[in-house]
């Protein structure tokens, strides 16, 4: 019995980890990582340049926030793309055309990250949390726009340059035009 229980949890820590991966995979969560600075950048204009004192939490609630936005934006792009992914040879072997992820379980994986991202708002300040449908509809919307724009890459450098935009509301809770250069 207690061999059964221990394959058992050793075969699901195993099943986790690789749909873990799968997911890290789905959202290309390295280049995350990439992204990460412009938020960081906004954390430490504000720290830096205002009356705002460094607190570990708020920083983290910041990265998280980045982590959620992106996550529901790249997994909606493949969502949205799944069709068009699975014509193509070199995008077909992605995580939704190839089944390792189904279409459902993306979109859901969407839906979670967005109420993330807008729960997380609710604990850093009311500017923020006001401000994170915005924020969504920007970075979900550059998967639409793509389809009729070739203008479509504003909305996507829009939603790059919302993240120090974020971070220093974060701090300060107020506007100010310094994350905006």
């Amino acid at each position: 019995d207690t061999k059964v229980s221990v394959k058992k949890l050793i075969v699901g820590t195993f099943d986790l980890h690789r749909k873990m991966k799968n997911y890290l995979s789905l959202v290309k969560f390295s280049h995350t990582i990439f992204a990460m600075p412009f938020a960081l950048i906004g954390f430490f204009l504000a720290v830096q340049f205002t009356s705002a004192v460094f607190e570990w939490h708020l920083l983290l609630k910041v990265v998280l926030c980045m982590v959620f936005a992106r996550n529901a934006a790249m997994a909606f792009n493949r969502f949205i793309d799944r069709n068009i992914d699975q014509k193509n040879p070199r995008t077909a072997i992605r995580e939704i055309p190839a089944g390792i992820i189904k279409a459902n379980a993306a979109l859901w994986f969407v839906i979670l990250n967005s109420i993330a991202f807008v729960v997380t708002t609710y604990f850093i300040n009311p500017l923020c949390l006001a401000l994170s449908p915005v924020a969504l509809a920007v970075v979900l919307g550059y998967s639409i726009t793509k389809r009729f724009t070739a203008l479509c890459h504003l909305i996507l450098g829009l939603g790059l340059s919302l993240a120090p935009i974020g971070a220093y509301l974060a701090v300060t809770g107020e506007f100010h035009i310094v994350p905006l250069l």
